[in-house]
């Protein structure tokens, strides 16, 4: 079964970040919030927690996984960007978009597009997911939490314990964080295109 984390969404108890931080560790899969949306995450190689996403979300080998990280300079380890690439992502960041980028030589190759070797990577700004990413001190391997035949996420934390309560480790509970998921932008090619369009505004991308 599942452990149920209620969180505070302004003032995290610093006893549940650093629990469910350790379990990161220990390889365990877990659901947390984000600025938008729910999502799955697990440590970055993690091949077991990659496995059972991929089982939960019913995933093929394209499915870009994203890399959730603290701050740009962490961020900076797993893609490769130009300076005119580095300009746009920072300037939205932290916020609601994704980014599809050229994997670096960190990123674990079941993690990569097998054919672009390319890798989605965030910044959340989000208070609960922030502060555990600042006390686990690496990515979070993530996909959005959209049930196979769905239409959009859940958002609430119970329902999340309920339905998945032998699928994962951990569920983390700040309240609601929406239905919308992340606007995605593929700079793979160095030119912006948008892949989809979700909570963040897409006007500086067009």
């Amino acid at each position: 079964m599942a452990k149920y984390y209620d969180v505070h969404p302004v003032n995290p108890q610093q006893r549940i970040i650093g629990a469910v931080a350790e379990s990161l560790r220990d390889s365990a899969l877990i659901a947390y919030p984000t600025d938008s949306c729910y999502a799955l995450g697990c440590r970055v190689g993690n091949r077991e927690g990659v496995d059972r996403i991929r089982s939960i979300r019913d995933l093929d080998d394209r499915h870009h996984f994203t890399l959730v990280c603290q701050d740009f300079a962490q961020l900076g380890r797993f893609v490769q960007l130009d300076n005119d690439v580095f300009r746009a992502v920072k300037a939205a960041t932290p916020g609601r978009y994704t980014f599809i980028l050229p994997a670096s030589r960190e990123v674990p190759r079941q993690l990569q597009h097998p054919k672009k070797k390319t890798v989605g990577v965030r910044i959340p700004d989000h208070v609960v997911t922030q502060a555990l990413l600042r006390e686990y001190g690496e990515p979070l391997l993530s996909s959005t939490l959209l049930m196979p035949g769905e239409e959009e996420p859940m958002t609430q934390g119970w329902e999340i314990k309920d339905r998945l309560d032998h699928s994962v480790d951990a569920v983390l509970d700040s309240g609601d964080c929406g239905t919308e998921p992340t606007t995605v932008i593929d700079f793979s090619s160095g030119e912006a295109e948008i892949v989809r369009r979700g909570a963040g505004p897409t006007d500086r991308f067009e």
